[in-house]
């Protein structure tokens, strides 16, 4: 049985999936917190260390003499926003905190005058991952919130190591001199100005043309869940944002729950995706509508979104194979992010993979050479190097294929 993504999405990148909250913190304290907060409701959020309104550039904690960095010692998805459009010498400082960055995200990089200013941007990143000695590329997260930025979103997001496009609706709305009034600034103002609406709609559109995830700026609206979750709503179903900025600790949820799928909607894709597994991914009727590959892929993508935030699929053996099918994109996701971070991906050519599946299946030959049958019951069942042998040998056989 073929796995969905190859038969739906043959020979494309992935869609980035990441939580659909980023969560801003810009202070030392509130960073801890949010560090503290993101171990407890687990990865649903991402943690932002911003730098821009006066954060110092690289905390320390307190409990270990300042030896270590936030990025280090949590296990957890947090990210690098450094001071106001960042110059070599201000990503040149970062280094201790890409040094740390094993469990660094991405960067994002503010104040971008346009593509040639990204550009450089990521040469500099670049040479700042070399030289912190990391084997991986850090992606970038690119802020939105110049008149260049925005002129320029296409070509900006169609360059590879951005993963997501960003709005920064203050600067903004601040950059037109007040033509565009403080009320676009905030609800529902922000979702009604031509010029805020124009802006919104081409970041996201560019950002899905090209395979990044558009990220929706922050509502300043801090204790009413209900206008919150709203804000984040609207974002989703009518601007088409898979992401959404919160800097406080209250909007987490609210923009978690308004993000995610709805429920409902997960049931029918799980049943239309398994009635078109039966179908050999052909046409099918469902409810007496017509559903296709089309149809699927949305659907799938759904699904894997859905995954993404903590929902699981309802049923009994009919959902099986999905939830199988979508384990199993979550282990293909780990070994392509091990593989990304050690810079293999040269290497992984038709030519090599074939030697390696050979080399390592010879491998597993060799341990059954002249064996009984309960003389290899007996090593499946031996603790120590040769348990590690046959059980090593048969995943990177698996990791091969």
């Amino acid at each position: 049985m073929r796995h969905p993504s190859q038969v739906l999405f043959a020979g494309e990148q992935p869609f980035p999936m990441m939580p659909a909250v980023d969560h801003y913190a810009g202070s030392e304290k509130l960073m801890y917190k949010a560090l503290q907060l993101q171990n407890q409701l687990g990865p649903i959020f991402d943690v932002t260390c911003d730098c821009e309104d006066g954060a110092p550039a690289l905390p320390r904690t307190r409990r270990n003499g300042g030896r270590g960095h936030h990025v280090r010692r949590q296990p957890a998805r947090a990210r690098w926003r450094p001071h106001s459009r960042p110059q070599p010498s201000t990503l040149a400082t970062g280094y201790r905190i890409i040094r740390a960055g094993r469990r660094l995200a991405f960067v994002t990089l503010p104040k971008v005058r346009g593509s040639d200013d990204v550009r450089r941007l990521l040469g500099e990143l670049a040479r700042a991952t070399t030289a912190a000695g990391l084997e991986r590329q850090i992606p970038a997260h690119v802020l939105i919130e110049t008149h260049g930025a925005l002129r320029e979103v296409w070509e900006i997001a169609a360059l590879p190591e951005v993963e997501s496009l960003d709005f920064g609706l203050m600067d903004f709305v601040s950059a037109h001199h007040g033509a565009i009034p403080g009320s676009a600034m905030q609800s529902p103002g922000q979702f009604e100005h031509p010029l805020v609406v124009r802006a919104k709609c081409e970041i996201s559109a560019a950002a899905l043309a090209n395979g990044a995830v558009p990220s929706h700026n922050v509502t300043t609206e801090l204790k009413d869940l209900d206008v919150i979750r709203d804000n984040a709503q609207r974002a989703r179903k009518e601007f088409g944002y898979l992401r959404m900025w919160s800097i406080h600790p209250n909007q987490i949820m609210p923009i978690f729950e308004a993000m995610r799928p709805d429920f409902s909607e997960v049931e029918d894709a799980a049943a239309i995706l398994v009635a078109a597994q039966d179908c050999e991914w052909g046409p099918i009727q469902h409810h007496g509508k017509l559903h296709d590959r089309a149809s699927y892929r949305y659907y799938w993508e759904l699904l894997a979104r859905a995954r993404a935030t903590g929902m699981s699929l309802r049923g009994g053996h009919q959902t099986t194979f999905l939830r199988q099918a979508m384990s199993l994109l979550a282990l293909t996701a780990e070994v392509l992010e091990f593989r990304e971070q050690r810079n293999w991906a040269q290497f992984h050519d038709l030519r090599n993979l074939i030697v390696s599946l050979n080399l390592e299946a010879s491998e597993l030959l060799e341990l059954t050479q002249w064996k009984s049958d309960a003389e290899m019951a007996e090593l499946a069942s031996m603790p120590g190097p040769g348990k590690h042998s046959t059980t090593s040998a048969p995943m990177s056989l698996f990791i091969c294929c």
